[in-house]
């Protein structure tokens, strides 16, 4: 998937989740937050990134083999629309 719009337009991932009844999804590496987590017993503190979900019209759905089509194609320097 390819994000279209906001902070993150351009960016493309995998979708890990789908949430149908908010109509949003989870893409991997796209709109990253960080979370302190405090240490407790033993344990040490860190900070996680974690994906937030992007509503579904904010995101476009990419074919791999068309991407792949385009670049493997160019005719003596010419671009290829298909």
């Amino acid at each position: 998937m390819k994000v279209i719009t906001g902070k993150d337009k351009g960016k493309s991932g995998v979708v890990l989740r789908a949430l149908p009844r908010e109509d949003k999804v989870i893409v991997e590496g796209v709109a990253l937050y960080k979370r302190h987590m405090k240490g407790s017993a033993g344990k040490i503190g860190r900070i996680i990134e974690k994906s937030r979900p992007i509503h579904v019209s904010n995101v476009k759905n990419v074919s791999v083999e068309k991407a792949k089509s385009a670049l493997d194609a160019p005719v003596k320097g010419k671009k290829v629309k298909k």
